[in-house]
């Protein structure tokens, strides 16, 4: 089987994480501030703070913004489920705006038209979570320019894009948002097994999101009420949770940022020659911004099905039995029963659920070998056929 993803684990990140093993510290370490330090010096951020998922990273990131009750946050029905999910754990409401055509992220004309009327209506959102789909960034500077006007903070759920670049500049500067979030999955472009990271330039966001991380505990005289009763002493001075990364994650993590420009130009170079190798089939390859440079975590194609003789779920199912282990990321977060049970339904958002009928990602991985991607390309190739 070629799986959709994979990681690429060598001696020297084995090393890593071993030489953590026979050290001193196994969690609350040196090797976590090392790892932020790394990520948020390549990619241009003031603060970086890693934590076990990047689920935790939106979660925390919502709360340091004041998400809560009577609050809306608006993302793309096309994402993880973590996306929207993070707004319900802080007691806010979801709402989705649907995608781009083109770039299959979060479209910043129906987000322009859909706060036109949230205005007249009361109902603004607190917080737009836009995502980066497959590594492409969304067009930041018309959200941040949408953001300024009404007045609500984003959140670049940049999970599948580091080592990317938005403008010439790595995403995940927060240039156009107030908080970044990556993921270190396995199947993501570097990995710490599980993990994520939220980065930021305000240095009040990340205070507040270090307190988070760490059920709200500071030994920080500053922010204690009195003075230390002694030098045990520390205080919980907000509801927080155990969101920390492990040293074994972060030492991983710190060996695999030296190979991340590596990995992410291998992946340009698979990109360039699917799109080569499969121009002439009755597929759309993916279409890239000019303002972009994306991660390419996914490489996702979409039937052309009015030139086909086979049905979307046919042809994914014989790539699966010819051993490609091709995948559909994602769902339609507003079909999923949780949130048709809020109200939401078929039809909502055409543009999300006309991918959705389409779209299939192929293997994309660093290590991947052209004659994995010969076979890939032959197995489309006949699971196009009738």
């Amino acid at each position: 089987m070629i799986p959709y993803g994979r990681q690429d684990i060598t001696q020297a990140d084995i090393d890593a994480v071993i030489e953590v093993l026979r050290s001193d510290f196994l969690t609350q370490g040196p090797m976590v501030p090392r790892f932020e330090q790394s990520v948020a010096r390549h990619v241009g951020a003031g603060h970086a703070l890693a934590v076990n998922s990047a689920t935790s990273a939106l979660h925390i990131a919502c709360l340091a913004l004041g998400l809560g009750q009577g609050d809306w946050l608006w993302t793309s029905p096309i994402t993880f489920v973590a996306s929207a999910n993070c707004a319900l754990y802080c007691g806010a409401q979801v709402d989705f705006v649907d995608i781009d055509p083109h770039t299959y992220n979060l479209s910043p004309a129906a987000l322009a038209a859909k706060l036109e009327v949230a205005e007249r209506e009361g109902k603004l959102p607190k917080v737009v979570v836009a995502v980066h789909l497959c590594g492409q960034p969304c067009d930041m500077q018309a959200i941040d320019e949408l953001a300024r006007r009404y007045g609500f903070k984003v959140i670049e759920d940049a999970s599948h894009a580091i080592g990317g670049k938005y403008q010439g500049e790595f995403i995940g500067n927060c240039r156009y948002s107030d908080i970044t979030v990556f993921s270190f999955h396995p199947v993501k472009i570097i990995t710490t097994a599980e993990g994520g990271m939220a980065l930021t330039n305000d240095s009040a966001l990340a205070e507040s999101m270090a307190l988070l991380r760490s059920h709200g505990i500071t030994r920080d005289p500053q922010q204690m009420t009195h003075e230390a009763d002694g030098p045990w002493y520390y205080q919980q001075i907000g509801l927080g949770f155990n969101y920390r990364m492990t040293e074994l994650q972060a030492a991983l993590g710190v060996s695999q940022m030296e190979r991340l420009d590596q990995y992410v130009a291998r992946r340009h170079q698979l990109a360039e020659r699917y799109d080569k190798l499969l121009a002439d089939l009755p597929v759309v390859t993916p279409w890239q911004h000019p303002d972009s440079y994306s991660g390419l975590h996914l490489y996702v194609v979409r039937l052309q099905l009015d030139e086909l003789r086979t049905t979307h779920a046919q042809v994914f199912a014989a790539l699966r039995e010819q051993g490609i282990g091709v995948n559909l990321h994602y769902i339609p977060v507003h079909t999923q029963p949780h949130y048709q049970r809020m109200g939401f339904q078929a039809g909502d958002f055409p543009e999300a659920e006309r991918y959705y009928a389409e779209a299939i990602s192929l293997p994309m991985f660093q290590t991947m070998s052209e004659e994995q991607q010969d076979v890939v390309v032959s197995a489309l190739k006949k699971a196009l056929q009738p």
